[in-house]
């Protein structure tokens, strides 16, 4: 495919990086603000104090403010306090006196003869406050015009915060303005509480005018981030980092670098995406945060580390600390009062706000940070600790006044307790333990909140000891990891079980492992090894049931797309595998599509309305029931699918990705299908058992096709080819060739649809061929080769009258219809309104705009269905079909509304076109204009937005700067 490049959207995304040079302050324009009209206000506060905890910012802003005072012309000072100030006394009100005085004479234009006169240095060396107080308040009141920033004051000595706080400033300072930063650590949104022993309580009561910084919300961490990695974060990505930062912007730096650097966080088409399970980074010792956590003494680090594990527990928790630690109660008292004053951790207070419940860590980026440092052994016995305790609790139908009956609220209680014996391990009783972690794993089946299922199991399987009992934990695990796209993982515990089966597992179970085997290595991609499962001598090599041998070998053919192939064994084996209902379901449900693959259609249907066997696994009926849903999402019978999820109790939110994709598609949902299909492209997750290997990135293609991303798609269908050899790829030709042939390169896609049909028939492969056919007749018919499109019509008839499919019908309605057009021998007006009424009952909106949109241009008497189709086409957001759908209203002298609205979509589209790296002449082919036209339209565009040139017009694109009036 000859396409020009653009921005990628390509399997696997590209790796992120963070970018925190970004001079933009987010989240503090009204600080900023704020401060600044003091400032700039001759009768302003001369003494700003502004509060944060650690890593909310105040360095940041204080350098805003000054680079904003700097450019209108005013001077400012900058002092900064640093960790060991606070062991020199009045070193900080020298420094201020120093950079006073200095400021005072090179305003006058002269030198100071000495810098620091004799009496300040003696007063200095005397620890003088009174004379230092006399010396300062003389150089405010000597001051020229300035501003004094002075950061991080909580450093500072105290006799210089003595000293400040001794002097009038508002009453001496008539020129000079005072911007002062401190750390104050506040708690769960409460203003910070003020500490009037504290040297530092002079300065708050001295100051007229107060900020607090408070802690970034969702949509301003949303914003962050999307400066930061020059891409828009998804939303589960912005709220991973809201949680784990609570919206301190150093935390969030902290931890989108950590991830950045793991290459944990991808890009795919200007969006941010994380990988599926990706570790929470644990913050280095040069961290601020830990830093500050390691200044305290070794007391308060063993409290830290026992709290990691158990503040969930309460007040609890101290008790079990003294019993872990080897502390006494006063001793780890003391201790967690120090970490709340340090701001390491802060209370958490009752509901009427009188009884104190517990303590948490002011982030739980830290808590991690702490607790992954421990030993195993230290976390264990902690962890141990724990377990017993909310298993006595648990044994003895503890209440309220039991020493632990329940974790706090702001703990998560579905996790917790499964967490801590995956870190307990043995020294916790085993079975107990392993039936905990199953049975949590169960509840959370198939885990789309990533709690940690996976490491549950994998910690059940370690804990069971008995041979037969591990063999059922492994499977469990092997079959948790594919339903959570872990490939890796369930092959290799799927091969585990294989190479050396123990005897207690019965034919049925070993069923389900040769087939979870070969589904793992068929998601990995791996084809070679596929080709291999595919055939009988590789199961003739392991021990293994009749039963199992055949379902893994035809899961295999299946799985390559050798539907006779595995039609044939299964056929020759049915005694083996139809012996009863927990060994039929899946072989049968193997054949019945293989038979509808080959065009035959009837043991298919059937299985969609026979309900499955009670006995049956769980797991079971789940997979067998998605398998169904999304072939019948693949032949896009929306109304087939939705009567199969109510049937099988399956509620369209919680199904997987790929599911949730295609649904969202043909419920013309673009928005969210495009979402949901840039997340699973950018992690890898984007691709789907035979025969569907490639339904994902090719109506992703075609989305991005329809809103005029011609680049981006064919690069997308390009990056999802597998390129091996007997791989059928039909969908990713019909979409390829659609792309080719709205560039105008109409022999390019005649040759991807024969591609695709050729491949099809080696296969003998019926499905998924009818859009083939469709647009092949298409083709012909606009090139005037009637004969070629009528040929490709009586093939899409008859596989309309063979399958049943109402898609198929459509198709073949529709494309009749066009062809009697081209040939101008008959008047296709019947067709089109079947076909109209067909859509309708189909409920799909882009298909019925397609439909409406084909019945209106062949019938003058229908061309009010213009309207309604240029609506639907609207609300699928295909830009590119709705321009043509204008173009076709104004030839048919359709009033089209709205011409302000039509502008701006006209530029934005024009826009894309550009952005995607086409010139004019490809752009005027897309529009169906000619090149002339397109020149003109975008001088205009340049005119309206200001913009200078093609690259400055793709760049507003790529960034999302807004074009016009109504994109702002």
């Amino acid at each position: 495919m000859t396409l020009p490049r653009s921005g990628e959207l390509v399997h696997g995304g590209t790796a992120a990086s963070a970018d925190r040079t970004s001079a933009h302050l987010v989240g503090r324009e009204q600080e900023l603000r704020v401060i600044h009209t003091w400032l700039r206000d001759p009768h302003g506060p001369a003494l700003v104090l502004v509060h944060t905890e650690r890593g909310a910012g105040r360095s940041a802003l204080l350098h805003a403010v000054a680079e904003r005072m700097q450019a209108e012309d005013v001077p400012v000072l900058t002092l900064a306090c640093t960790a060991g100030d606070e062991e020199r006394p009045l070193l900080l009100a020298l420094r201020l006196l120093s950079a006073l005085r200095e400021h005072r004479f090179t305003s006058a234009g002269l030198h100071a003869a000495d810098r620091h006169p004799v009496h300040v240095l003696s007063a200095v060396e005397e620890r003088a406050q009174t004379a230092m107080t006399d010396a300062l308040h003389d150089a405010l009141v000597q001051s020229p015009p300035v501003v004094v920033m002075i950061d991080d004051v909580q450093h500072a000595d105290a006799a210089s915060l003595t000293v400040l706080g001794d002097i009038d400033v508002e009453q001496c300072a008539r020129q000079v303005r005072l911007v002062v930063t401190t750390v104050r650590h506040t708690t769960a949104g409460d203003p910070p509480a003020t500490d009037d022993g504290h040297p530092v309580a002079g300065l708050v009561r001295a100051a007229k005018a107060e900020v607090v910084l408070e802690r970034l919300a969702l949509q301003e961490v949303v914003t962050m981030l999307t400066l930061r990695l020059h891409a828009a974060p998804d939303a589960q990505l912005a709220q991973r980092v809201h949680d784990l930062t609570r919206g301190i912007p150093a935390a969030v730096d902290a931890l989108l670098s950590e991830w950045v650097r793991q290459g944990a966080i991808r890009v795919v088409d200007g969006h941010a995406f994380l990988i599926p399970r990706a570790p929470v980074p644990v913050l280095p010792d040069n961290d601020r945060f830990i830093v500050a956590l390691r200044a305290l003494d070794e007391r308060c680090g063993t409290v830290a580390a026992a709290l990691s594990i158990l503040w969930p527990l309460g007040r609890a928790a101290t008790a079990l600390m003294a019993e872990s630690t080897g502390l006494s109660a006063e001793e780890v008292r003391v201790g967690v009062r120090d970490l709340v004053n340090a701001g390491i951790v802060y209370e958490l207070p009752g509901a009427d706000g009188s009884r104190l419940r517990g303590w948490t860590f002011h982030l739980p980026l830290v808590a991690h940070a702490v607790r992954e440092r421990l030993g195993p052994l230290q976390r264990g016995r902690l962890s141990a600790a724990v377990v017993e305790a909310l298993w006595g609790a648990e044994d003895s139908g503890a209440d309220v006044g039991q020493p632990v009956t329940a974790v706090v609220e702001e703990a998560d209680e579905e996790s917790y307790l499964p967490d801590r014996i995956c870190d307990a391990g043995a020294l916790v009783d085993r079975k107990r333990a392993a039936a905990h972690l199953t049975a949590a794993a169960e509840r959370v089946h198939p885990d789309p909140a990533d709690k940690g299922m996976l490491r549950w199991l994998r910690a059940a399987v370690r804990l069971t000891e008995e041979p037969a009992a591990r063999e059922l934990a492994l499977l469990r695990y092997a079959k948790a990891a594919y339903v959570t796209g872990d490939y890796a993982i369930a092959r290799a515990a799927a091969e585990t079980i294989l190479r050396d089966p123990d005897e207690s597992l019965t034919p049925a179970m070993l069923q389900q492992v040769s087939v979870l085997m070969v589904a793992a290595t068929t998601g990995q991609r791996d084809w070679p090894q596929v080709s291999r499962l595919a055939s009988a001598p590789w199961w003739q090599e392991v021990r293994l049931p009749p039963l199992a041998l055949v379902s893994g070998q035809s899961n295999a053919l299946c799985s390559t797309g050798r539907w006779q192939e595995a039609m044939s064994l299964l056929e020759r084996t049915e005694s083996l595998w139809n012996a009863d209902p927990l060994t039929r379901a899946l072989p049968e449900w193997f054949r019945a599509c293989c038979e509808w693959m080959l065009g035959r259609p009837e043991r298919f249907r059937h299985a969609l309305i026979t309900p499955l066997a009670p006995e049956l696994p769980p797991e079971v009926v789940y997979s067998l029931s998605l398998s169904q849903v999304d072939q019948l999402l693949g032949a896009q019978d929306l109304r087939a699918t939705a009567d199969l999820l109510t049937a099988r109790g399956l509620p369209p939110q919680i199904l997987p990705p790929r599911t949730r994709f295609l649904w969202l598609h043909l419920r013309g949902q673009w928005d969210e299908a495009l979402a949901q299909a840039r997340a699973m492209l950018g992690t890898n997750q984007a691709f789907s058992s035979a025969p569907i290997h490639h339904l994902i990135p090719s109506r992703t293609a075609a989305i991005l096709l329809s809103r005029g991303r011609t680049t981006s798609a064919g690069r997308l269908i390009d990056s999802s080819r597998d390129r091996r050899d007997g791989q059928l790829e039909l969908f990713l030709d019909h979409a390829e060739a659609e792309v080719l042939r709205i560039l105008g390169e109409d022999d390019s896609s005649e040759q991807a649809l024969l591609r695709g049909l050729r491949a099809a028939q080696a296969h003998g492969q019926v499905y998924g061929t009818d859009e083939l056919w469709a647009s092949l007749a298409d083709l012909r018919a606009e090139a005037g080769k009637i004969d070629g499109a009528a040929t490709c019509v009586e093939r899409l008839g008859h596989i309309a009258e063979q399958t049943g499919s109402d898609r198929t019908h459509l198709l073949h309605l529709l494309t009749s219809a066009r062809v009697a057009l081209a040939d101008r021998t008959d008047t296709p007006q019947g067709l089109l309104r079947e076909a109209v009424a067909l859509a309708r009952s189909r409920n799909q909106p882009y298909e019925i705009a397609v439909t409406l949109s084909a019945a209106a241009r062949a019938d003058a008497g229908a061309r009010t269905q213009l309207h309604e189709a240029y609506e639907l086409f609207d609300e699928t957001g295909a830009t590119l079909w709705r321009f043509h759908t204008r173009t076709a209203m104004r030839e048919a002298g359709l009033t089209v509304r709205g011409r302000k609205q039509v502008t701006a979509e006209n530029d934005r589209l024009l826009a894309t076109l550009i952005a995607e790296g086409l010139s004019n002449r490809q752009a005027a082919t897309v529009l169906r204009l000619n090149e002339d036209a397109v020149a003109n339209r975008l001088t205009r565009l340049l005119a309206r937005t200001g913009l200078r040139s093609r690259m400055e017009v793709a760049a507003a694109v790529l960034t999302g700067v807004p074009l016009t009036e109504t994109d702002r």
